[in-house]
């Protein structure tokens, strides 16, 4: 829990003055009465480790250096426990989570209209939900309604995301701990993925043994709805019916990473069902993961955010104009974006508490370098659609490689390289099949 207190301290420094409320978020029913299984708001564990909803943070920072760390959370109720589990409670939730001060969730109102007022700054996330904005719009409300008795609401609203955001952006090595148990039990799970896969299987089968491995090593949750798409469905990016059955000479593209103590991997590999590439599958995965190679060697500290994004695109380019899938030179494929019909998403994106993770990508107008401790994805693909002006042996043939990335001072390390890669690797773990 130090860290967490090290962490609030940070966010406190940088605020200099004011008052930030965190809340964490709400319960959501799937049906009746029946929750989806619940999870934190990234910010709020961020800064606080405290799991349970209907909680809030506010952190006091007075104009003259005082600093205080609250916490309003759900009081002990044995009645409730009894059906829905075990709560902290305010006064436990001091001692265990480093709070100088905690009340009960009932109490937030009364209490924030009393740390509200006199204060310069009102920090929160601001436009994130509406019914918030709404209630702290009215307790700064009823706070300036006070002002003849010398007590005045905070003058200025600001989003208290840029300042955590900023510090979630860079990993301390806590948390990159965690982010390499989750990119390895991730990578057993696609390991498992593929000796599991043979013909006529259906796509939620595969799907079950993912879930199965990330279960099997305590991460309980997918980082997101995993994408297991065999043949033309590897085209949609974003497929998630999982409901197809394998077919002989189909790949298969598995985009799938557990969620390990809040934090996120996010791993993609293709690779053929019957567990040889034939040759123009073989053609078109080399092509990708030179791509891969080439971005993350780019992936390196002082290299800007898109220096991997902009070397994979020449591999690609490059390759696009071997398979006849484009033609011209690599400057004018890269110049009309005629790439864009076979490769329309960029090569990654930041990692951690959530899969896509918080921080910006630019410095103003310039993208951002990188440093040590970012986290990204690097995640080239090509996706080839029927068409009268396609080779018809590439039809259907979509493919990913993804894998996640640390930056650091000697240029990175590569977090799920024990999910197999190469041609070679794939058809061999795909040999010792699971009967």
């Amino acid at each position: 829990m130090t860290i967490y207190a090290q962490r609030r301290a940070r966010l406190m420094e940088s605020m200099q003055a004011g008052i930030a409320i965190v809340p964490t978020a709400p319960e959501m029913s799937r049906n009746s009465d029946t929750h989806y299984a619940y999870r934190h708001d990234s910010n709020f564990y961020y800064l606080s480790g405290f799991t349970e909803p209907e909680a809030v943070l506010v952190l006091v920072c007075d104009q003259q250096g005082q600093r205080q760390s609250i916490l309003f959370c759900r009081e002990k109720n044995l009645e409730r426990e009894i059906w829905d589990g075990y709560r902290v409670g305010p006064e436990a939730a001091i001692l265990q989570y480093h709070f100088d001060a905690a009340y009960p969730i009932a109490q937030l109102d009364e209490k924030l209209t009393e740390m509200i007022g006199n204060q310069p700054v009102l920090f929160y996330p601001l436009g994130q939900d509406a019914a918030w904005d709404q209630r702290l719009l009215m307790l700064r409300g009823v706070v300036q309604a006070k002002i003849r008795t010398g007590i005045r609401a905070p003058d200025e609203i600001r989003d208290v995301r840029a300042l955590i955001h900023e510090m979630r952006l860079t990993k301390d090595e806590y948390e990159l701990g965690i982010m390499r148990r989750a990119a390895n039990i991730s990578a057993q799970a696609h390991r498992r993925a593929m000796q599991f896969t043979r013909p006529d299987s259906f796509e939620y089968q595969i799907e079950a043994e993912i879930l199965h491995e990330f279960c099997r090593h305590g991460a309980r949750h997918p980082a997101y709805t995993s994408i297991v798409a065999s043949g033309a469905n590897a085209c949609v990016l974003h497929y998630i019916e999982n409901n197809a059955r394998l077919k002989d000479h189909d790949l298969l593209l598995i985009d799938a990473g557990c969620e390990l103590e809040g934090y996120a991997a996010d791993i993609s590999r293709t690779f053929p069902v019957n567990g040889t590439f034939s040759s123009a599958q073989k053609e078109v995965y080399e092509i990708v993961l030179a791509a891969q190679s080439a971005a993350i060697t780019a992936a390196v500290p002082g290299n800007s955010w898109n220096a991997p994004h902009e070397a994979a695109l020449q591999v690609l380019a490059q390759g696009f104009i071997d398979l006849k899938l484009c033609h011209g030179s690599v400057e004018s494929v890269l110049q009309d974006e005629s790439y864009k019909k076979f490769y329309m998403h960029r090569t990654g994106h930041w990692l951690g508490m959530d899969v896509h993770d918080v921080g910006d990508y630019k410095k103003g107008i310039e993208w951002r370098a990188l440093q040590p401790g970012m986290v990204l994805t690097v995640e080239p693909g090509c996706y080839i659609r029927p068409a009268d002006d396609v080779p018809k042996a590439l039809w259907n043939i979509g493919i990913r490689i993804e894998d996640d990335v640390v930056i650091n001072v000697d240029g990175n390390e590569v977090l799920t390289q024990a999910a197999p890669k190469t041609v070679a690797e794939i058809e061999e773990t795909m040999r010792s099949r699971y009967s």
